[in-house]
């Protein structure tokens, strides 16, 4: 048994324990679960953001950032729970306005001298914006459509189509760049990714998407069999720029994996890198392409 096939092993036991969490609680609707999960990844992402960029030396207020971080993931969610997913979005963006002032503010009250002050300010924004308002679109999805009769999420189903096809699309990268990849894709960035390994992306997220709205057309109603190839193909793409972007941010910094906590995957920026690129263009498309 080889290295890497010793180290896909490690990642799919890993990755299958944690998303089997995830998946059980997205597929009985159990909200108090959601609020949590999302929370913890979410900030535990943002988190090793911030260490990412302390390993490297560069300036920013980490407790700040986090405290805006958790401000911003919690309005995100109660907004939307109270409100609908179109105030949610005017609040995240009031909140994500008032941050920069409060990164400004704090700026000005250090009293430490710095060269690069500006420095500061822009690597802990740069952190909120990344982390905490791109993953407040896949919240959203959470109350998308309205509850059941008996009060219970809807939405969550749209969620769960996120994740798995998200989660098909960095599967198939993996195993078909460790099999067949012999052509480097973008090797400045990253120089693993392969595309060979991007056409596995393409055609697992693809055999995902389709499976889930044929197998769930009730509860997957929003997205016809048609739009289901599309979203296959775009999120598998977006999946993968998500990816890279976090491999930029890792190389920036100097950083082989952005946390520890689960063997052969790394840390919540390792999980939820792709997840904070697919969840915006899904919810946008959602509401724009299929009207929802």
């Amino acid at each position: 048994m080889g290295p890497a096939f010793k180290v896909f092993l490690s990642r799919l036991a890993s990755s299958a324990s944690l998303w089997s969490l995830c998946a059980a609680t997205m597929y009985w609707a159990f909200e108090p679960g959601f609020w949590i999960l999302l929370s913890l990844l979410v900030l535990g992402g943002l988190r090793e953001f911030f260490l990412m960029l302390r390993a490297a030396s560069l300036p920013h207020f980490p407790k700040t950032g986090m405290l805006l971080g958790s401000a911003l993931t919690l309005a995100s969610l109660a907004a939307a729970k109270f409100r609908g997913c179109a105030f949610a979005l005017q609040v995240e963006v009031a909140v994500l306005a008032l941050g920069v002032l409060a990164v400004f503010t704090r700026q000005m009250v250090r009293t430490a001298p710095q060269p690069l002050p500006a420095a500061s300010i822009a690597y802990t924004v740069l952190g909120l914006a990344y982390v905490p308002f791109l993953a407040t679109f896949s919240s959203k999805l959470l109350y998308l459509t309205p509850t059941n009769p008996d009060g219970r999420l809807s939405g969550h189903l749209y969620l769960l189509f996120l994740v798995i096809v998200t989660k098909f699309s960095d599967c198939g990268a993996y195993l078909a760049g460790s099999l067949f990849g012999r052509h480097l894709m973008i090797p400045h960035i990253s120089p693993k990714k392969t595309w060979e390994g991007f056409a596995g992306a393409l055609l697992l997220s693809l055999a995902g998407s389709v499976t889930l709205v044929r197998c769930f057309p009730k509860a997957l109603a929003l997205i016809p069999l048609p739009h289901a190839i599309l979203l296959g193909l775009l999120l598998s793409l977006v999946a993968v720029i998500g990816d890279l972007a976090e491999s930029i941010i890792k190389r920036s910094t100097g950083t082989k994996d952005s946390g520890h906590f689960l063997p052969g995957i790394g840390g919540a920026m390792d999980l939820i890198d792709s997840l904070l690129f697919t969840g915006p263009v899904f919810y946008f498309y959602l509401r724009f392409v299929l009207g929802a």
